[in-house]
């Protein structure tokens, strides 16, 4: 019971929370710099694992598709098979959750020193909107970053699957190119785009919200590093369904 009534109260604190950043979300322009150095942060610092990432999960999933589709003569068909499942699923999940784990835990480990630390409780009793000083630039960061993040996983994921086919499987790079143009058409991709929106703000409340939240000093502020990674992967693989779903319903 006692379980069940702190996932009540996480949930409907990140609600709260969301609502806050919706009513905050117009920054003056003294904040506007904020947003940029959020995104170097969020974004160019992550770019090799997300990128590292995208490339050997195309490779790994070209290879293992050529050797099944083999057996059943439709090998023609891995490009395709490799640009959907990229596009669709794994470029912006994986992406999320690499890069969430690390932006969503640092974003916890930050908020939540200034936490223990009283700093947050300064800056409310010097009259600055801390919504608007340390969320809303993290969260419009985030949702410029992700998806320029999951587009060029999706692009390296493809490129891998395609070298793979032509060194490992001898497969013509024109013909492959041309049933993969073919069968991927532009909503595939613009579906994973729309879930990484999703993501990033979903990324950056939970780490916000933890951070915010952290009790019990810099045992307390672990505690809350190590729940915000657990969290990002959760919310990440449990909401992927619900936004395929919707992205069914609104595109097929």
């Amino acid at each position: 019971m006692a379980y069940l009534t702190r996932t009540v109260m996480w949930y409907g604190g990140v609600g709260l929370l969301a609502g806050d950043v919706a009513r905050n979300i117009a920054l003056p322009r003294k904040y506007v710099r904020l947003v940029f150095r959020e995104i170097e942060l969020m974004g160019v610092r992550s770019l090799p694992v997300a990128l590292t990432a995208a490339v050997f999960t195309g490779m790994v999933f070209a290879l293992q598709s050529a050797v099944n589709m083999a057996r059943f003569g439709a090998e023609t068909y891995v490009g395709p098979l490799v640009a959907l499942a990229i596009f669709r699923e794994l470029g912006p999940v994986l992406t999320a959750i690499l890069v969430g784990g690390k932006v969503a835990s640092g974003i916890t480990a930050e908020l939540g020193s200034m936490k223990v630390t009283e700093q947050i409780d300064a800056l409310r009793a010097l009259g600055v909107n801390y919504v608007k000083r340390l969320i809303v630039p993290r969260l419009l960061a985030a949702i410029v970053v992700f998806p320029l993040l999951t587009a060029l996983a999706d692009t390296l994921g493809v490129a891998g699957g395609m070298v793979i086919m032509y060194f490992e499987r001898g497969a013509d790079l024109f013909a492959y190119w041309n049933a993969t143009t073919y069968w991927v058409v532009p909503k595939d991709f613009l579906t994973g785009i729309g879930k990484s929106v999703v993501f990033g703000a979903l990324v950056t409340l939970v780490g916000c919200y933890n951070g915010l939240s952290t009790e019990g000093g810099t045992e307390g502020l672990g505690r809350a590093t190590t729940a915000t990674v657990v969290d990002v992967t959760m919310g990440v693989i449990v909401s992927d369904f619900f936004l395929t779903k919707f992205f069914l319903i609104l595109f097929w």
